[in-house]
């Protein structure tokens, strides 16, 4: 009987997927944090994480995305302590970092310090030895002709789940619920696209309804999901600027970017725009490897564009330049302060006090200058009263560019904000 209400429910909302989410208030004008818990400290736990609440708080983001905290699988496992993304069970916590009562206690320490506190959701697939292997019928997983549960790319450690089985919906927002009913704020739900639309269509409507307050990341860029989630990813934007770090873009293909993105999305869309995250960093290099000198002007990009909701990496704010192991031990050794602290600090308090550089109807335009050299870019975001002008120096080289009736020189990769 539950199945059947489940399966109506879904069926009632797939009818009202087109209409796009009321955003919750809080969401607008946030700055994100990726909270990579095994390397975050020495100890790599829930109460690690917790102990650095007051230096988060100093830096000034507001939203603490916790990459996957549920019990991994054994079978299979990479490395010596296995990714993340390969989840064993969706209720339970990974003993690695603690116990139930260490996430609850995190939970309420990060709510208390006025932080909102996300879960990246792993739906596409389990480890191997997931509970639902065994408790539930074959055809919750994708299998090949000889009934092996499959996999995809090179994800030997995983099992791919069947969603055209509308079970695994149920089962889906079952677990997902479970966490919301502990007070989470949402999710960040990971590659998105590689399940069909339909599955995100049939839950998250639901879901929305019952806790209106949350905050759904997508990592995805396709608009449908746009209507469904507060965010999607700027991959496009984030290669974009990888290239133009690299000398293979220019100013004019940001501008481009931007216009097109407009026109795709609709003028409510989020996009959250970063110069690194957990796939990037590991797997592509830090962004001193991908955009050398010029990492922190597409930071400044990141957190001055339109529709942009930025992201901080973990270790971000000190200007680590290594790839952090993905399967393996290897702690951000030093948290001291340092240029890098101060330049996101400012960044962060810059963005929260211009709410014309929020994401989606709350902000504002950007409006493009012309009369700059062609290596710069420089636009104009204004919302009421509130006005910020961006100069982005986008080439390795000294550029003049006029300020009312000043003659300004932007240094290589340099700017300014006014």
């Amino acid at each position: 009987m539950r199945k059947f209400f489940f399966l109506l429910a879904a069926a009632l909302c797939l009818a009202a997927c087109h209409k796009a989410p009321v955003h919750p208030g809080w969401t607008g004008n946030t700055v994100v944090y990726e909270v990579n818990i095994r390397q975050f400290t020495p100890e790599g736990t829930f109460k690690g994480v917790e102990a650095q609440l007051p230096r988060l708080k100093d830096l000034g983001v507001d939203v603490l995305w916790l990459m996957p905290m549920y019990r991994i699988g054994e079978v299979e496992r990479k490395g010596s302590l296995g990714s993340y993304y390969a989840i064993a069970d969706y209720t339970e916590v990974n003993p690695e970092f603690g116990t139930m009562q260490d996430f609850e206690d995190l939970l309420a320490a990060a709510h208390k310090a006025g932080f909102k506190l996300i879960l990246d959701w792993v739906a596409n697939q389990t480890a191997p030895d997931h509970v639902w292997m065994e408790g539930k019928p074959a055809d919750f997983y994708e299998r090949d002709a000889d009934g092996n549960a499959i996999w995809e790319y090179d994800w030997t450690d995983t099992r791919s789940l069947n969603y055209e089985n509308t079970a695994v919906w149920a089962a889906q927002d079952e677990c997902m619920r479970f966490w919301l009913e502990k007070g989470v704020d949402g999710f960040r739900c990971d590659a998105a696209a590689e399940m069909p639309a339909k599955f995100w269509k049939g839950i998250l409507p639901g879901i929305r309804r019952d806790y209106p307050d949350i905050y759904l990341l997508a990592e995805a860029e396709t608009p449908e999901l746009a209507g469904l989630f507060d965010a999607t990813y700027a991959w496009k934007l984030h290669h974009l600027l990888n290239d133009v770090a690299q000398g293979k873009a220019s100013a004019k293909d940001i501008r481009d970017y931007v216009a097109e993105d407009d026109a795709w999305m609709g003028k409510g869309g989020y996009r959250l725009m970063f110069t690194s995250n957990h796939d990037e960093n590991s797997w592509a290099g830090s962004e001193f490897e991908r955009m050398g000198d010029a990492a922190k002007v597409m930071e400044v990009l990141c957190f001055t564009l339109p529709k942009g909701q930025p992201l901080v990496y973990t270790g971000q704010e000190v200007g680590i330049t290594r790839r952090l192991e993905f399967f393996e031990k290897d702690p951000v050794e030093d948290w001291s302060p340092n240029e890098y602290t101060a330049f996101i600090r400012d960044l962060v308090a810059f963005r929260h006090a211009h709410p014309c550089l929020a994401a989606g109807d709350l902000g504002a335009p950007a409006v493009f200058l012309k009369d700059v050299p062609e290596g710069v870019l420089a636009f104009r975001r204004s919302a009421g009263d509130d006005t910020v002008t961006v100069y982005a120096n986008l080439t390795a080289e000294p550029a003049e560019i006029q300020i009312d009736s000043a003659q300004v020189t932007l240094d290589p990769w340099g700017w300014k904000l006014l």
